[in-house]
């Protein structure tokens, strides 16, 4: 007889835990569901962070690409270039949202199309400018300005962009 109010005596025990049990398993479960929606938030946020640096990173790689497309155009036309034909007045560059017309010169032609690239590559707008100078050494100043707000916390909303070379 003792056995078998032994195995009741458990049975009790057993169901008694088991109702003090219920539940535990919805709680663990929120608790994950929060702990990997927070995580998913902070990948979320990374994602986001990261696009916007990798944009800025293109628009500085476009300009580095703009300004050896102008200086290999300088190289093609050298004696234009050291005379000064490719420099820009100072205090007045090239602006991408207004370029200047295309002329009977080679220089006049290439200062357009370069207009236009930057246009393209860095947005059309009033604060994408470019300005060349050469000096009589032969060494060019080209100096690339644009708008690097896309670059969010990082950024700032004018980039410039400076390159010198040897013609």
């Amino acid at each position: 007889m003792s056995r078998r109010f032994a195995s009741v005596s458990a049975f009790r025990l057993l169901s008694r835990a088991r109702r003090r049990q219920t539940g535990v398993g919805m709680i663990e479960v929120l608790i994950a569901v929060l702990v990997l929606s927070i995580g998913f938030l902070g990948i979320a946020a990374l994602q986001a962070r990261s696009l916007s640096t990798n944009n800025s990173a293109m628009a500085r790689s476009m300009a580095t690409v703009a300004s050896y497309s102008i200086l290999d155009a300088m190289r093609a036309d050298l004696a234009n270039a050291e005379a000064g034909a490719y420099n820009t007045p100072a205090g007045s560059p090239i602006t991408a949202n207004a370029c200047p017309a295309a002329g009977a010169t080679l220089a006049s032609v290439q200062l357009n199309a370069w207009c236009t690239q930057l246009g393209a590559a860095l947005g059309a707008t009033a604060s994408t400018t470019g300005a060349i100078d050469c000096g009589g050494t032969g060494i060019c100043k080209i100096v690339i300005t644009f708008d690097d707000s896309r670059a969010g916390v990082g950024g700032s909303a004018i980039q410039t962009f400076t390159t010198e070379a040897q013609l």
